[in-house]
């Protein structure tokens, strides 16, 4: 083999390594919040793992690995899932999540014969830009919680405030000065760099330990469910999906306007909408929680700049492989929260940035009346904290944001200089 043939070999596997440590960054800023709601309604988290690896995999194949996300555990099932467990049982609540992908699946052939103009009417920018915003601000308690040695919603104390900010500051700093002052690979490693840094400086402090790592098997097969159809949870889970899929249009959008790429016309977002609703009734088929597009990756893919969705399939394979790596999973398991909530601080504020962005590109005048009441209306019912209810259905946080933008855009009659 010549000197260049060498060369351009060495040069692949640099490549190779490379994407692979972004794959492995992407994972990691996603895993504390994929196990979190397995954890919270009693589902195994390294069938999460094991679900949300296999559920990128097939939206990559479903959208011919144009989209640069990652699909894990969805915080909007996490009410519902508790109450269908406590009512019906495990399996029973888990056909209902199979059920609940169907409906996505529904509106991905509704998308595809009305086509992508339907999203467009319905969702503008003057409702996706703020629902985007309202991913990240609702979310912002549970970052400065975290940040501050609490549990995700503040009720318990994990680690006490000063080692927990401290941990969580370190983590923040090294973060910042690896995205803004980083050259070359070191630039796009700054999450990594980040917990590495929070890590190390958790160990002074007491705060890993190390018993769990050295207690975990090798090789541990997760605790795979099978599910079971139960028509009352069925019909439970069916309406809980519309709010997830609606939101998952802002998470296309928020990672179109990072990317600049338009992915509701290629792949389109019936596509989009395909390979979610795949995944999430196939990690019910294995007992784990639903689907959805990430917010806390699209906030990695801003900060790195990071866009080629090779990468989630790096960490698609990581995710499969740590879920039969008891060792791995325990030692990711290990990170204090305050090195996670220290960064998430970050990355759900970039979030909100891109949501301002979003509205910003569009041009509209948001002093006019119609914009301005759409606008504000989602902010304020999102992130107030409104709950709208029916029965055992209900809405609130981002699920409502995204309902009431839709309805207030449809409803609401165009300025007199639109009409004319």
């Amino acid at each position: 083999m010549s000197q260049t043939g060498r060369a351009a070999t060495a040069e692949d596997y640099a490549f190779r390594l490379r994407d692979g440590l972004l794959g492995a960054q992407m994972l990691c800023v996603a895993f504390g919040s994929l196990v979190l709601v397995p954890l919270l309604t009693g589902l195994d988290p390294s069938v999460a793992l094991f679900t949300a690896g296999l559920g990128t995999l097939v939206f990559q194949v479903v959208t011919g690995g144009r989209v640069p996300v990652f699909l894990a555990s969805s915080f909007a099932f996490i009410a519902p899932i508790i109450y269908a467990v406590d009512t019906w049982g495990v399996p029973a609540a888990l056909g209902g999540l199979m059920a609940a992908g169907m409906v996505y699946l529904l509106l991905s052939a509704l998308i595809a014969w009305r086509g992508v103009g339907l999203i467009s009417r319905i969702l503008p920018p003057v409702v996706t830009g703020p629902v985007i915003m309202v991913i990240g601000l609702v979310l912002a308690p549970v970052a400065v919680n975290l940040a501050t040695g609490h549990n995700s919603d503040g009720e318990q104390t994990l680690v006490a405030f000063g080692p927990a900010l401290t941990v969580a500051g370190a983590s923040l700093a090294a973060t910042l000065a690896a995205s803004l002052l980083g050259r070359g690979f070191v630039s796009l490693l700054p999450i990594i760099i980040g917990v590495t840094t929070g890590y190390l400086v958790s160990l002074p402090f007491g705060l890993v330990d190390f018993g769990p790592i050295a207690a975990a098997p090798w090789l541990a097969v997760p605790d795979f469910t099978a599910p079971a159809f139960n028509w009352q949870a069925v019909l439970f889970m069916l309406p809980v999906a519309i709010a997830p899929a609606i939101e998952h249009f802002g998470d296309i959008i928020a990672i179109r306007s990072v990317t600049g790429r338009d992915y509701l016309v290629d792949p389109g977002i019936h596509r989009t909408m395909l390979g979610d609703g795949l995944a999430t009734s196939l990690a019910a088929c294995f007992g784990g929680p639903p689907n959805t597009t990430y917010s806390e990756v699209t906030g990695a893919v801003t900060l790195t700049g990071a866009t080629n969705p090779a990468l989630m399939t790096w960490a698609a394979g990581f995710a499969i492989v740590f879920s039969f790596v008891g060792k791995l999973g325990a030692f990711l398991a290990s990170i204090p929260t305050p090195v996670m909530g220290g960064i998430i601080v970050l990355l759900f504020g970039a979030i909100v940035v891109v949501g301002m962005n979003s509205l910003m590109q569009s041009g509209e005048d948001l002093t006019e009346s119609r914009n301005m009441s759409i606008v504000g209306l989602i902010l304020i019912c999102g992130i107030g904290g409104l709950t709208f209810s029916f029965g055992r259905f209900s809405l609130q946080g981002i699920a409502l944001a995204g309902v009431l933008g839709v309805v207030l855009n449809l409803v609401l009659p165009q300025s007199s200089s639109r009409r004319e």
